[in-house]
C-alpha cells in the first residue's frame, strides 16, 4: 500500500551527518535532503593525553535542528531512524552521560586489545562472536575504560544512534546490527554472550536489552517534540543502525552469487549469508560475521577506504582547512588520476599506518621506501596508486570470500559514495575481473528509510521486494572488465 507520507531518516557517517525526507510513490523511492551538517571530532587534552572524541552534543543540536526543519516542510511524517558508523559508544549513570564518546581512530586501544587477549584467547573470541579483529572493536575500548576506572561507575553503555534515540525518546535499547559490532554479541544466537562479558569483568547489563530492525525504539518525549514541532509520541523506529547495515538493505542484488561494497571512508567489502561463518579458516582471513536487517548476515571484511584520499588531499590543502577553503578539486584530481599511464606502486591499504590522521602521502611514501618500490610522483600518480591499491584489496577479498564460502560471485555492487568515482569502479572491474555496478549513491538514507517505511505500513515485502524497488528508482552504472597488459 503506498501513500504520500514520509519518513525522517537521519544518517551520521564519520565527516557529516545528513536528515533526509522519503517515502514510495507510484512504485519509486523518492528522497529529499533537508539538512547536511559537518561531524568534526574534537581533540581533548585531558589527565593521561590527547584523546579523540565525537561531539556529539553538537552532533544532537545539528540533527534535531534538520528533523525540526523537516517537519517544517513535511507536516505528514510518520516515523524518525537513526543510523550511524559502528563500534563507538557513550557511558552513562543515572540517564546521563558521562563525557563525550571516543572516536574509534583515537589510539587509546593497544592495552585493551592485550588485556582482551589475556582473558579470551583470539581463536575463542572469533568463535563466539565471529566478529573480524580491529583493534578499535567495542570489546577493546571497554577493556580500556575498564583499566582507566570508567567502568566503575558506568552503569550502561549506548551505541551512538542508540543513545541519539534515547535522548529523542527516553528509552534505552541496543539495535541488534551494531549490537553485532562489539564482539560481545553471540554469533550463533543473537544474543548478549554473558559469560565473555563476565570473563572480560564487564557488567552483564551494561548494555541495553536488543531491539530488531523496523521495532519501535519509543514516542518522541513531549518536550523533544515541541523543540522538533512534532505530534507528541510520534515513532522513533530502529532501523539497521549500523550505517552499513542499511546501505545493504539498499543494495539490488541480482542473486546470491553477487558481492557488495559499501564504499565510503571505510570499504566493506562483502556476502549477505544466512548463516554465520565461523570456521578457523574465516578467523584466519579476519572476515567479520555482523547482524543484517531481517537475520541476514553480512559476511565482510573493512577495508580501508576513500579516508586515504580525503586525509591525503587535507594533507595537500593545509590543517584546519574548511570545505569552502579546498583548493584541491576531487573531480579534478580523480582525471588526472585517470589519464596516468606509467605503473604505479600498489601499497597495502590494510596497513595499520593509514588508521590514524595525518600526512597520508608521506606515509604511503615511506611504505614504498620500505618495501623498495617507487613511490608516487605528484598528486595524480598518488590518487591513481591509492585507487589502484583499493581496487587491489578488493580483488583479493572477493577471492578469499569464494573461497571461504564456496560461492561463485559473478557481479560486484558498489555502494555508497564510492559508487559515484568512475575510476575506483573501472579499476574494481579491471582487478577483480567481474561487472561491476555502481549506485545508488544514498544506499544507507534509502535502507533506513525503507525499513522504517514498511514498519509505518507504506511498503510491504521482505528485503527481495525492498530490492526490486531500489531498482526500479535507481539504474546502477555498469562496468566491464578491460583487458590490461599488467595488473
Amino acid at each position: 500500500m503506498e501513500q504520500a507520507a514520509s519518513v525522517a531518516a537521519v544518517d551520521l557517517g564519520a565527516t557529516s551527518g545528513r536528515v533526509i525526507l522519503g517515502g514510495v510513490s507510484d512504485g519509486r523511492i523518492r528522497m529529499r535532503h533537508v539538512a547536511r551538517f559537518p561531524n568534526q571530532p574534537v581533540r581533548l587534552h585531558e589527565g593521561d593525553g590527547p584523546g579523540l572524541h565525537w561531539n556529539i552534543t553538537e552532533l544532537y543540536r545539528s540533527l534535531t535542528a534538520g528533523l525540526a526543519q523537516a517537519f517544517r516542510e513535511e507536516p505528514d511524517v510518520r516515523s524518525i531512524g537513526v543510523d550511524s558508523w559502528a563500534v563507538d559508544y557513550g557511558l552513562l549513570r543515572g540517564g546521563k552521560l558521562l563525557g563525550l564518546p571516543y572516536h574509534y581512530r583515537d589510539d587509546r586501544t593497544a592495552g585493551g586489545v592485550q588485556a582482551v587477549h589475556a582473558a579470551v584467547p583470539p581463536e575463542e573470541l572469533y568463535s563466539r562472536s565471529g566478529l573480524q579483529h580491529l583493534p578499535f572493536n567495542t570489546v577493546f575500548q571497554l577493556a580500556v575504560d575498564r583499566q582507566r576506572g570508567d567502568l566503575s561507575i558506568a552503569q550502561r553503555a549506548l551505541m551512538i544512534p542508540d543513545l541519539i534515540a534515547y535522548w529523542l525518546t527516553g528509552r534505552q535499547v541496543t539495535e541488534e546490527t551494531n549490537a553485532a559490532t562489539t564482539g560481545l554479541l553471540d554469533a550463533r544466537t543473537r544474543q548478549w554472550d554473558t559469560g565473555l562479558m563476565d570473563r572480560l569483568g564487564l557488567a552483564g547489563d551494561l548494555f541495553a536489552p536488543l531491539i530488531a530492525p523496523g521495532e519501535r525504539i519509543g514516542g518522541l518525549l513531549s518536550g523533544v517534540a515541541e523543540e522538533l514541532g512534532a505530534p507528541a509520541g510520534l515513532p522513533v523506529t530502529a532501523v539497521g543502525s549500523h550505517d552499513t547495515a542499511s546501505a545493504v538493505v539498499a543494495v539490488p542484488f541480482a542473486d546470491e552469487n553477487a558481492a557488495f561494497i559499501s564504499s565510503g571512508t571505510w570499504s566493506l567489502v562483502g556476502l549477505e549469508l544466512p548463516a554465520p561463518v565461523l570456521t578457523p579458516e574465516s578467523h584466519a582471513a579476519n572476515f567479520t560475521n555482523e547482524g543484517g536487517v531481517d537475520g541476514r548476515i553480512r559476511y565482510l571484511k573493512n577495508v580501508s577506504g576513500l579516508w586515504l584520499l580525503s586525509e591525503s588531499i587535507r594533507t595537500w590543502d593545509g590543517p584546519g582547512t574548511t570545505d569552502s577553503q579546498r583548493t584541491s578539486n576531487l573531480a579534478e584530481l580523480i582525471s588526472q588520476a585517470a589519464a596516468v599511464t606509467s605503473p604505479v606502486p600498489v601499497f597495502d591499504v590494510q596497513d595499520e599506518r593509514f588508521t590514524a590522521p595525518g600526512d597520508m602521502p608521506a606515509r604511503i611514501t615511506a611504505w614504498c621506501g620500505e618495501h623498495g618500490v617507487q613511490p608516487p610522483r605528484g598528486r595524480a600518480e598518488m590518487v591513481r596508486s591509492i585507487l589502484e591499491s583499493l581496487a587491489a584489496a578488493y580483488a583479493d577479498v572477493i577471492e578469499q570470500m569464494e573461497r571461504l564460502t564456496g560461492r561463485s560471485i559473478r557481479t560486484v555492487h558498489v555502494v555508497g559514495g564510492g559508487s559515484q568515482n568512475t575510476l575506483l569502479c573501472q579499476l574494481t572491474a579491471d582487478r577483480t575481473g567481474r561487472t561491476v555496478f555502481a549506485g545508488p549513491v544514498e544506499a544507507t538514507a534509502i535502507g533506513n528509510v525503507l525499513v522504517q517505511a514498511r514498519a509505518a505500513g507504506l511498503v510491504a515485502g521482505g528485503l527481495e521486494e525492498m530490492r526490486r524497488l531500489v531498482a526500479r528508482t535507481f539504474e546502477p552504472i555498469r562496468y566491464e572488465p578491460r583487458v590490461r597488459a599488467a595488473l
